[in-house]
């Protein structure tokens, strides 16, 4: 849990020390600008604190693990959920108004996170998972999104090394095999969801592993 807040924190840093001439730019999101990206964050903080005040008596069917499902197929942006995240967006007009929504209502979800019991038994999506599990899961996520919002900003900073090292640690387990240990974590984690087309070399390097790429995870 306390991963959770650091890989969140540093994400929301990220995203609050951008100029705002780069809230027009790519993100590592198929189709998304980077002021995309940063609505889709709200939207997962409102998730975050939704899921911490739905507790629940059943038994846990996921884990941190678990919780994510490999799609079949790679994000096209065209997903109506999709759209609609593109268009709140551009609803803000002023890029500041996004940094303080999301630093608002990402405040509170981090708040609520460190106050969270993590053996409290918590339901979304048809899943019981504790809450340590499903904050752990969040690590993922928060790490991922951090690579997405910086994927064409090189001056921007990176996510915490234990974050990269904790979500590429996941994604070998949904995988079922480890990545080449001479990669590096970025590297892992963006060819392993299929953000970067691997070289030959890399290709070749990933063995029966490649077969399995890229995962998908939703």
């Amino acid at each position: 849990m306390d991963l959770f807040s650091r890989s969140w924190t540093a994400l929301r840093t990220a995203v609050a020390e951008l100029p705002d001439e780069d809230f027009t730019r790519p993100s590592g999101c198929t189709g998304w600008l980077v002021r995309d990206l940063v609505c889709h964050l709200v939207i997962d903080a409102q998730d975050v604190l939704i899921t911490l005040v739905t507790p629940t008596e059943a038994e846990p069917t996921h884990d941190a693990v678990t919780y994510w499902h490999v799609a079949d197929t790679p994000p096209t942006g065209d997903d109506p959920l999709d759209a609609l995240t593109v268009r709140l967006a551009a609803a803000y007009v002023d890029p500041r108004l996004l940094k303080f929504h999301l630093d608002d209502v990402g405040s509170a979800a981090g708040r609520a996170a460190e106050l969270a019991d993590p053996d409290l038994r918590v339901g979304t999506q048809d899943m019981v998972l504790t809450a340590g599990d499903y904050l752990s899961a969040y690590v993922l996520e928060w790490t991922l999104h951090h690579l997405d919002l910086i994927e064409h900003l090189p001056g921007a900073a990176q996510p915490p090394a234990e974050s990269l090292a904790r979500t590429r640690a996941m994604l070998e387990e949904i995988a079922g095999a480890a990545f080449p240990p001479s990669w590096s974590d970025q590297d892992a984690l963006r060819v392993g969801t299929g953000r970067r087309t691997p070289t030959a070399t890399e290709q070749a390097e990933l063995g029966q592993l490649a077969e399995r790429l890229p995962l998908v995870l939703g």
